[in-house]
């Protein structure tokens, strides 16, 4: 409980330990984990601490979708590569400031805004809840920007956080997963250079391009992970214990294992080359099948270790509150349900 706090050093622990390298390419001095190895450490990392897997997953899939990017040529601008290139010999934190916190809210339409200015851009808006808020060196933050033709289009602003105009208030309520630091990060009038600036570059509004499908499938992959790992924890205490009868602690085991295997099963997936809407569509399915097993699982972990156990262990509630806090990740479950139907008859992947 003390490593879940507000106050936890967790995330420092995390830094010291070489941790924001694990997706870097070794080209850039980092550890090149491929997908499979990256969920697992994930799920572990989560057993051990929910609030720090979720909050990594946040730097993570940034790291991800941006070094992607920088295999692109003529992609990424010199001052973007620059600082990609300190993100492993100086473990930085990345922090993720896209679109979310309301269920029904559009994951690509951003609330934070900018202005043209002859240099780059003036950002003002905010993003709530923003996990690594207290710990990040670089915010990654969506912005929905006006083109000289007056259609809009989405971009991703690389904004240090010691850039004049950064604020951070509280904005996290809740005991569970605080040590993730999801405050609220306020811009005002931030100035952010036009070459730290990429613009996505889509065929059609509605759907997803390069830049978004890499950054989805990454944070969906690892998220679901991390959550896992949580679950993981609940159950590691009914089997240690030996609560329940065997058959019990086996069908606890299969649920569990079955998520492990979604999540897994996506992770082998993109390793063997699947990308675009395809990756969307299995990282979703795995998700939220994941999701539902980990509900179920959760609740009859709970059951089985008994009343006596929720009331004297404040883990035992912890980690159940932890988990279900996966149903509140974008997209919405009713949007993905139309998407990926109309995904499976043969249509564009749509996300809201």
């Amino acid at each position: 409980m003390e490593r879940e706090g507000a106050d936890s050093p967790v995330l420092e622990l995390y830094r010291t330990y070489n941790g924001p390298s694990l997706l870097v390419p070794t080209s850039y001095g980092g550890q090149a984990a491929g997908a499979l190895d990256a969920v697992r450490v994930q799920r572990a990392i989560a057993a051990a601490s929910p609030s720090l897997g979720v909050a990594t997953v946040m730097h993570h899939f940034t790291v991800a979708m941006l070094f992607r990017l920088a295999g692109i040529t003529a992609r990424l601008t010199p001052a973007q590569l620059e600082l990609l290139s300190a993100v492993a010999p100086k473990n930085l934190l990345l922090a993720s400031g896209w679109a979310e916190g309301r269920t029904d809210q559009n994951i690509l339409a951003p609330s934070i805004t900018a202005e043209h200015t002859p240099t780059g851009y003036r950002v003002n808006g905010s993003k709530k809840p923003c996990s690594l808020s207290h710990s990040m060196d670089v915010l990654t933050a969506s912005v929905m920007l006006t083109q000289p033709d007056g259609t809009s289009r989405l971009s991703l602003m690389l904004i240090p956080a010691t850039s004049p105009g950064i604020t951070i208030t509280p904005f996290w309520s809740t005991p569970v997963l605080a040590a993730a630091q999801s405050d609220e990060v306020h811009l005002t009038d931030v100035e952010v250079p036009e070459d730290l600036t990429i613009i996505s570059t889509p065929e059609d509004h509605g759907r997803l391009d390069d830049l978004q499908t890499g950054g989805f499938t990454w944070f969906e992959l690892l998220t679901t992970a991390a959550y896992t790992g949580a679950a993981s924890a609940l159950v590691d205490r009914v089997i240690t214990a030996g609560r329940g009868t065997p058959a019990d602690r086996a069908a606890l085991g299969i649920r569990l294992d079955a998520a492990v295997g979604l999540v897994e099963g996506a992770a082998r997936a993109l390793e063997d080359g699947v990308d675009g809407d395809e990756a969307v569509a299995a990282v979703l399915t795995a998700r939220y099948a994941s999701q539902d097993l980990l509900a179920a699982t959760v609740d009859q972990a709970v059951e089985i270790l008994g009343g006596m156990s929720y009331i004297r262990s404040a883990e035992v509630s912890y980690l159940a509150s932890a988990v279900r806090a996966l149903a509140f990740h974008p997209p919405s479950r009713a949007s993905v349900a139309a998407e990926m139907a109309d995904y499976f008859a043969g249509g564009p992947l749509r996300l809201s």
